[in-house]
C-alpha cells in the first residue's frame, strides 16, 4: 500500500527542511534498547530515538512485543510528546494496539499521548507488492508440451 514510501518521503523532506529525522523498524528500535545491560544505557540509547526532530517508526504491529517492550515505547512516545513528531505506520486500528503489547499497564495512556494530536492516513488500496506479484504471474505463460 505504500506506508513505507510515504514514511520515507516525509523523512526525506523533513530532512530536507534541515530537520533530524530517525527512521528504523519499530522492533528494531526496541530490540535495540532492550539488549542494553543496565538502566543507564537504556537511557543513553534512548536519545537516539527521543533527540530527533522526527521518529519513524515504521512495521508497527506484525511482531507481538512484550509488556517490557511497552513501557519502552510509552516512555519514547511519552518523552516526544508535544515536542517533537513521531510517524508510525501501522495496519492497525488504535483498539487493536492492545494485541500487540499484551497485558501491557500503559497502553491506554500510550495511545492517548500519541492519538492527541495525530493526523490519520487511511490508504484503501490493494497490497502494492500483492498487486506487482500478480502482474508478474499473469506475463509469465506455462510452457506448452508438444
Amino acid at each position: 500500500m505504500g506506508k513505507t514510501t510515504i514514511a520515507q518521503n516525509i523523512g526525506l523532506a523533513a530532512l530536507k527542511s534541515g530537520h533530524t529525522v530517525r527512521f528504523s523498524t519499530l522492533p528494531l528500535a526496541l530490540a535495540d534498547l532492550l539488549k542494553q545491560e543496565s538502566l543507564p544505557a537504556i537511557e543513553r540509547r534512548m536519545k537516539r530515538y527521543t533527540t530527533p526532530d522526527l521518529l519513524i517508526l515504521d512495521e508497527f504491529g506484525y511482531v507481538p512485543l512484550d509488556s517490557r517492550a511497552a513501557d519502552l515505547f510509552f516512555n519514547i512516545i511519552s518523552r516526544r510528546h508535544e515536542c517533537r513528531s513521531v510517524v508510525i505506520t501501522t495496519n492497525l486500528p488504535f483498539k487493536a494496539w492492545g494485541d500487540v503489547f499484551p497485558g501491557a499497564a500503559g497502553l491506554g495512556a500510550l495511545i492517548d499521548r500519541f492519538a492527541e494530536h495525530c493526523h490519520v492516513v487511511d490508504i484503501v488500496a490493494d497490497s502494492y507488492r500483492q498487486r506487482n506479484a500478480k502482474k508478474a504471474r499473469s506475463k509469465k505463460t506455462p510452457a506448452r508440451r508438444r
